[in-house]
């Protein structure tokens, strides 16, 4: 059972995410994806690292569920589903709303004082133009980790259909 949420880190999950991932991430604000046994699967991450846009609001941290992405990724799973894309108007179309929803959810966000220092340092058009993982053009598929963190987190129509046609979210305990 998949609990999704918005809730700090406690000690205990700050240390998992750092074993799962081999590091702390930076900006790590909440943890959004529970698996059935309490650990982590999805943290949230500021908009501003380091006074730079973080290219992701979340970010997958279950080393599972990145090494499945991984070897669909290396397998040519990104050009299948941007084949698909061009095809399937119903899937660009879901596609495109995940990206709104990714939009919405980031500027839900940051607090006022993150949406000032945005427009002081000129982030305010990137921020409202690039959806998951930050990209331009939602007809590509940059990074299936983003996308499915996305899935976890929020609504994404490219974590559904891995879930649909590789059973992704069954690998979750």
């Amino acid at each position: 059972m998949l609990t999704a949420l918005q809730q700090d880190p406690t000690p205990e999950q700050r240390t998992i995410i750092s074993e799962e991932l081999g590091r702390e991430p930076k900006g790590m604000q909440y943890v959004t994806a529970l698996d059935s046994q309490g650990r982590p699967l999805v943290v949230q991450v500021d908009a501003l690292v380091d006074n730079k846009p973080f290219p992701t609001l979340y970010w997958l941290s279950s080393r599972l569920l990145v090494k499945e992405l991984s070897h669909l990724e290396a397998a040519g799973v990104i050009k299948k589903l941007e084949a698909r894309l061009l095809e399937d108007e119903q899937l660009l179309s879901e596609y495109r709303k995940s990206h709104e929803d990714y939009i919405r959810r980031r500027w839900d966000a940051m607090s006022v004082e993150t949406r000032q220092k945005v427009a002081d340092l000129g982030f305010t058009e990137v921020f409202s133009r690039r959806g998951v993982g930050g990209i331009e053009n939602w007809q590509q598929v940059r990074c299936l980790h983003t996308q499915y963190a996305h899935h976890l987190s929020g609504y994404n129509a490219i974590g559904q259909w891995l879930d649909q046609e590789y059973g992704i979210k069954q690998l979750i305990p």
